[in-house]
């Protein structure tokens, strides 16, 4: 069975733009023809799509940089760079996006053909054309492309189930889903057989279909992450109907009832909204010689328990696995359940909050100045290096409309502040200047 992949961190890096032209018009006949230099064209985006194709994250395992194609560099006779195609990811339905580094829910793939931009391309540079202006009518001026953006997203998959499988290891969840589905899970003896979710799709005797997914063997305490922990117990939040497997032969010396308290309990603390999930009792084992008697017990014990809050019937479905008895039933109800149960809203609380985060990139300071160990001072931030990108040093003219940017944000007067004199050195990335008072 194939390792069922449901996080993984990819890099994706969108096109820088293509950069603007610095040219002028030289034709026959045209005087000092004017500038002629176009703009570079817009980078790629890059683009995760859902793909209903696509079960699990596995093709992210070997690949997980994607990049998007710069724009086109502007061209003389005014001509534009071509803007570049987006890069499209397909990825699974259901697959929640955040950003690795601050953690900010990006979205939530979940139906086919949704789209979100995770790297926005960058836009092309203006070309000397664009410089023109009554003082200056032929500007040696023309921006290089902005840069791609940049950044690490987390992709994670939660499993898009309709009705999972709760219950102990060893009640025979496994052997049912074989039995139901085509899914062909690992089946073994022992407590844990099931280290992943086993998906499986089923089909009724009247040919309505939905998805099962196994939910690895809880046991008390999962939910404080002890044994196979949290990272299982959240593929079952999104499941709509809970049937709860019970052996009910009581060959392991265990109670029916105390595991079915057990279990509840444990869905409970996980996330008290899996309790509204509708539940069906499968009590499995039937085959078995005491399992009849410990049906009765057990519907006797569910009536003494039932308060207001479980009022309603809790239907039981005795079933044999193995022998394959019953099983019909259990589907019909469980397809007739799911009609009528509404999807669930999914972390309506977390998608609340996550969106203020976008705001505050404004607090940040524009640049930070630091001093290195030679006496060199030293220029960064995100908004001086994209200018510092976007320029194009073979030109004085371009230099110079970055040394009044650089004023603009003041960078000189904070130099002067910490000291800086004539002369001293100043570097951005590997590019070095004086300091001039």
């Amino acid at each position: 069975m194939s390792m069922f992949l449901d996080q993984v961190t990819i890099d994706v890096k969108a096109g820088k733009g293509g950069d603007g032209m610095v040219a002028f018009r030289r034709e026959k006949y045209v005087p000092d023809g004017g500038p002629a230099g176009g703009d570079g064209g817009h980078g790629g985006d890059v683009i995760l799509v859902v793909d209903e194709g696509l079960r699990t994250l596995m093709d992210f395992r070997f690949h997980r940089h994607f990049k998007a194609t710069p724009g086109e560099n502007g061209m003389s006779k005014g001509m534009h760079g071509r803007g570049a195609e987006d890069t499209y990811v397909k990825v699974p339905p259901g697959t929640t996006v955040r950003d690795a580094e601050t953690g900010a829910l990006l979205g939530d793939l979940v139906t086919e053909g949704q789209t979100l931009v995770v790297a926005r391309g960058g836009r092309g540079g203006r070309g000397n054309t664009r410089f023109a202006s009554p003082r200056n009518p032929a500007p040696e001026l023309a921006e290089n492309g902005e840069p791609g953006q940049e950044r690490k997203i987390e992709l994670e998959l939660k499993v898009l189930a309709d009705v999972g499988l709760v219950g102990f290891p060893s009640v025979g969840k496994s052997t049912l889903l074989s039995v139901i589905s085509s899914a062909r899970p690992k089946i073994g003896a022992y407590h844990f057989t099931t280290l992943v979710p086993n998906l499986g799709m089923v089909t009724t005797s009247d040919g309505r279909s939905f998805a099962v997914a196994d939910l690895p063997g809880l046991i008390e305490g999962a939910s404080q992450g002890v044994g196979l922990g949290t990272q299982f117990l959240r593929h079952i939040e999104r499941t709509r109907v809970i049937l709860h497997v019970i052996d009910m032969s009581g060959m392991e010396g265990r109670d029916p009832y105390e595991d079915y308290l057990a279990i509840n309990k444990e869905l409970e603390s996980h996330n008290l909204r899996l309790l509204e999930r509708p539940q069906i009792i499968v009590a499995n084992k039937m085959d078995m010689p005491q399992s009849e008697e410990n049906l009765k017990n057990f519907k006797e014990k569910l009536q003494e328990q039932k308060t207001d809050e479980f009022a309603d019937d809790i239907p039981i479905f005795p079933i044999s696995a193995v022998s394959k008895k019953g099983l019909q039933a259990l589907l019909n109800a469980t397809a007739d359940l799911l009609e009528t149960t509404p999807e669930f809203p999914l972390y309506d609380e977390e998608i609340e909050e996550d969106v203020v985060h976008y705001g505050y990139q404004s607090d940040e300071p524009e640049f930070e100045i630091t001093r290195e160990p030679d006496a060199t001072w030293v220029l960064s931030g995100d908004k001086i290096e994209k200018l510092f990108q976007m320029t194009n040093f073979a030109h004085d003219e371009t230099v110079m409309r970055f040394a009044r940017q650089l004023r603009g944000l003041g960078v000189d007067e904070a130099l002067r502040a910490r000291g800086a004199k004539d002369g001293d050195i100043v570097r951005i990335g590997n590019f070095e200047f004086e300091f001039v008072e």
